[in-house]
């Protein structure tokens, strides 16, 4: 209990405003990191599921991607790019290293959430003219778009724990803090910053939660609301207490 106070402490500690990477700074090139590789994964990940959902070409090498992207150890992943760009190039290789570990969730959202539209829906929009490309724009990615923010929040996720490992090869974002705290042994820094990383993240989620349930279609959540209406009937009654 001591040591998390002591982390809190460090936290909110006015040393934290000052120095050579004040906490507020680290914050913002943490999440700078994050966005930043995110955005770049989803211009690559987000054409190219579409294109694999809508086709259907091209699946076996997506799943056979995202299903290798989880066995590649990140930390390994950053060290190679930096030795692969050179020490003089360290931003660009761990941001390199941070958009290959956010394309597969991206490109597992994107694809599955146009595979996830029900061909009768695909087959309407056909019958009453539209072109391919306008039942992708028009009607996939509209209804897919929930499966594609939680690809896209898998990924986020992944990417801002993922960042902390800069702190390995230079003087960034909050993983500096830990790495420095490792070599000191101060504890009490270590636990502070993975703190506010795991304050980031929490943060971030809740974001992309609500953006998962904003961008669900209305007639779509009507829809659903009505159909689970009944269930919701018989899961009272179920739990009702029984006259006495």
């Amino acid at each position: 209990m001591n040591l998390f106070a002591d982390a809190v402490a460090w936290i909110f500690s006015p040393d934290r405003a000052t120095g050579s990477l004040p906490l507020s700074e680290a914050i913002g090139t943490h999440l700078a990191f994050t966005a930043v590789s995110v955005l770049i994964a989803a211009l690559v990940a987000v054409p190219a599921g579409w294109l694999i959902g809508h086709t259907g070409r091209g699946r076996e090498v997506a799943v056979a991607l995202s299903g290798a992207a989880r066995a590649v150890p990140s930390f390994g992943l950053v060290l190679l790019l930096v030795l692969v760009f050179g020490v003089t190039h360290k931003v660009a290789a761990s941001t390199t290293a941070f958009v290959l570990l956010a394309i597969p969730p991206i490109l597992a959202g994107a694809y599955a959430g146009v595979e996830a539209v029900e061909r009768r829906v695909v087959d309407g929009a056909r019958s009453v003219g539209m072109t391919s490309g306008q039942v992708l724009r028009k009607v996939e990615v509209p209804l897919g778009l929930p499966l594609l923010i939680g690809g896209l929040r898998s990924a986020t996720l992944q990417v801002v724990a993922t960042v902390t490992l800069a702190g390995y090869v230079g003087s960034w974002g909050l993983g500096f803090y830990i790495v420095q705290g490792i070599q000191l042994r101060d504890f009490s820094q270590i636990l502070g910053a993975a703190l506010v990383i795991v304050v980031l993240a929490v943060l971030l989620d809740l974001l992309f939660a609500l953006a998962e349930r904003a961008v669900v279609p209305r007639g779509v959540s009507a829809g659903r609301t009505q159909e689970d209406a009944p269930v919701r009937r018989r899961r009272r009654r179920a739990t009702a207490p029984s006259p006495t």
